[in-house]
């Protein structure tokens, strides 16, 4: 991708959840709802404080992340649908534990 975002925007792709409940019922896509979670693909370089200086954002490339429902806006870049949204519409980051990152 050749895409930079600007100050402290980010670009997100979105993870698909799963498409049964847990009871096994397939979920039909019309009734589906858009996920929340996403990975980070690209970041800019920060906002300018009062005086200035930038300020470096919190998320990095490939963060798991949570973000509203109404988050963002929806681009398509290289026949990819992808969020370019701020740094402050993300809720926070999906820490991932030692052993779920081993196993996969």
């Amino acid at each position: 991708m050749k895409f930079r975002p600007l100050h402290d925007r980010v670009v997100v792709r979105r993870i698909e959840g799963d498409e049964r409940t847990a009871g096994g019922i397939i979920i039909p896509d019309t009734a589906k709802e858009k996920p929340q979670e996403g990975e980070v693909i690209a970041v800019g370089p920060g906002a300018r404080d009062e005086s200035g200086k930038i300020v470096s954002l919190d998320v990095k490339n490939g963060d798991r992340i949570l973000f509203g429902k109404w988050s963002g806006t929806e681009v398509k870049i290289d026949g990819e649908e992808l969020l370019i949204m701020k740094e402050s519409d993300i809720m926070g980051v999906v820490e991932t534990s030692s052993k779920a990152k081993k196993a996969a």
